[in-house]
């Protein structure tokens, strides 16, 4: 597994004198919600409460405190014109020394959060499958890059992605966790087939697309009714992945139209896991 793009453990290490930023109210339009925090060192920063005016004027204020020695005061701050960010509405914001204690719940908090990330399963480590990952790496999934070539995988150096080399890729969609998406792309049409096929098969994957022309997928279609005997999971594949408004075949392009369509279903099947959560406890409190 590689190493995330931004470890919290690596940052408390090495500036152990910081403090912990939160956002403890957002009324009206705000930059962030009270889930937004960061913490602020003299020289560095890890995390956002939002960017602009009021992250400038959080930050100047925690290093002020930190110059000084003394304990940050909260801050209440109206989002107007006299801040020059308009956003119209208020944030309110707490100031906390990461103590061993409040960094041990930082940690533990990062770490579920980590845990608790889509999955996403890129099968091919090919050159559209590394641009994929590299713009995946940027968003809060949890990417794994699958091929059965090691050579290939060990050519993929993309920060915060885990790697897995495997002869049976199907397997994997298999034992994947609810939610999951599935982006296929291999070196092989019929391994194509093959786990494209796998991952139509679960009622409960985010997503599911293959990359592809229109007689890939005319054929993936033939295909899943002579060999599956099942035609209608057709319509729920995407292909090919990243749409058709846009018609440039660079894999850096693909990459990032795709990761857009990949991360809409992924935070759509969440909103509607949580949905189907919320009114389940409805009915059982009825």
């Amino acid at each position: 597994m590689a190493a995330r793009r931004e470890d919290i453990r690596d940052f408390l290490r090495r500036e152990p004198d910081c403090l912990l930023v939160e956002v403890t109210g957002a009324a009206g339009s705000t930059p962030r919600d009270t889930d937004a925090w960061m913490l602020v060192a003299a020289e560095s920063l890890y995390g956002t409460v939002g960017g602009g005016q009021l992250e400038y004027m959080a930050i100047d204020h925690a290093r002020r405190a930190l110059r000084q020695g003394v304990p940050a005061q909260a801050m209440n701050v109206p989002l107007g014109p006299e801040i020059g960010q308009c956003c119209g509405g208020r944030v309110g914001l707490s100031f906390a020394a990461a103590t061993p204690d409040v960094a041990a719940f930082l940690i533990a908090r990062s770490d579920r959060e980590m845990a608790e990330r889509p999955h996403v399963y890129v099968f091919g480590a090919g050159h559209v499958g590394d641009a994929l990952a590299m713009a995946l790496s940027l968003v809060p999934v949890r990417t794994v890059l699958v091929d059965t070539r090691e050579e290939e995988l060990s050519a993929s150096s993309v920060p915060g992605i885990e790697t897995c080399l495997t002869a049976m890729p199907e397997a994997l969609v298999r034992d994947a966790p609810a939610g999951s998406s599935f982006v296929i792309l291999t070196h092989d049409h019929a391994l194509d087939f093959l786990i494209t096929a796998e991952a139509l098969r679960r009622d409960d994957a985010a997503y599911v697309g293959m990359i592809g022309s229109k007689t890939k997928r005319a054929t993936f279609k033939n295909w899943l009714s002579r060999e599956i005997g099942r035609p209608e999971l057709f319509e729920r594949l995407i292909c090919p992945i990243g749409g058709t408004a846009v018609k440039d075949k660079r894999p850096a392009v693909i990459a990032a139209l795709a990761a857009a369509e990949i991360m809409t279903a992924a935070l759509n099947y969440e909103c509607g896991a949580s949905a189907g959560v919320q009114k389940t406890a409805i009915a059982v409190a009825r």
